[in-house]
């Protein structure tokens, strides 16, 4: 009897210990759906674009393998580089500015308006802000279309009213400036993410670090650079990288706004591959250049992400 009674227990100790293995393993397979998506949407695609990267192909017949002949034009082509550069002012306009200012607006919300005109005022702002982020580019674009028109758009109305109507230009025409226009442009679209997230991040950080600082007579910008900053800079790398990324791959905009001109003086990375694969059906050329922006964008990415973690060991 006793050993019946040692063996039952035994057996119901096992049943136990081996209970959360099989829940984890019915977790699991909560997560297949989203592996087979990830499979199907991101890395099959990707692979194929790869292959196809390889080749020449103009979208019909068979590919002809090429290896890296596609890589090494692309190493020469001056489109190709020029495009990369209005990139890096993508960056500016959609990762530096919006943080920078995003910064600002957050800080101004969380501590001035926030207190001296309460938290519906500061939601509303946010709101506000933030209302570009959830508007269709393509609808944004032709806004701002219509506002940066050469003829009877609102700016140069504007312009002329207040008689400054010398400074009308042709902004979205002219080669010199279509490009800051549509920096400006994504710096409007771009701004509310970095606002939320940092007032997000305000609100997690110690009020107590604020009034020690205050009584040791540092000023509002002494406790935002020296307390605000350390705090929050977790958040600063998730924008950083996010708008980044965003920057890298930027599209509906320049496609809705110049469609890369007047001239290319507008073409990015990624509408450059667009138009080299539908447009002049150069495919494998085409893939190419989608291959190695998506290689740039996940280097960065990783780089983002390890600062972040960082960021987050030292918080």
């Amino acid at each position: 009897m006793t050993m019946t009674v040692e063996k039952r227990g035994v057996t119901g100790k096992a049943a136990q210990a081996g209970h959360p293995r099989r829940r984890r393993d019915s977790y699991a397979l909560f997560l297949l759906p989203g592996v087979l998506a990830f499979l199907t949407v991101i890395i099959v695609p990707f692979l194929m674009n790869t292959y196809v990267g390889f080749t020449d192909w103009q979208g019909v017949g068979s590919p002809s393998w090429t290896g890296l002949a596609n890589y090494r034009e692309l190493m020469d082509d001056s489109d190709f580089w020029a495009s990369f550069r209005h990139s890096l002012f993508m960056v500016v306009a959609m990762a530096a500015v919006p943080t920078a200012v995003g910064l600002v607006l957050a800080a101004a919300l969380f501590d001035y308006i926030g207190k001296h005109f309460g938290s519906k005022v500061v939601a509303v702002l946010r709101a506000c802000f933030y209302l570009p982020q959830v508007l269709p580019i393509a609808v944004a674009g032709i806004v701002w279309s219509w506002i940066l028109a050469p003829d009877n758009g609102s700016l140069n109305a504007l312009l002329k009213a207040v008689g400054l109507g010398s400074w009308q230009q042709d902004w979205l025409g002219d080669p010199d400036i279509a490009l800051y226009s549509v920096m400006g442009v994504m710096v409007w679209v771009q701004i509310g993410f970095p606002l939320v997230v940092f007032m997000a991040g305000l609100q997690r950080v110690d009020p107590q670090l604020h009034e020690a600082a205050e009584l040791d007579g540092a000023g509002w910008w002494r406790r935002f650079w020296h307390v605000t900053l350390p705090q929050i800079r977790p958040e600063i790398y998730v924008v950083l990288t996010w708008c980044t990324v965003a920057a890298l791959k930027v599209f509906g905009a320049v496609y809705v706004l110049t469609k890369g001109g007047p001239g290319g003086a507008t073409n990015v990375p990624s509408y450059f591959s667009f138009t080299t694969f539908f447009e002049k059906t150069q495919v494998g050329y085409g893939a190419a250049i989608s291959t190695v922006l998506t290689v740039i964008i996940l280097a960065l990415s990783m780089i983002g992400l390890k600062l972040q973690t960082r960021a987050e060991e030292r918080a």
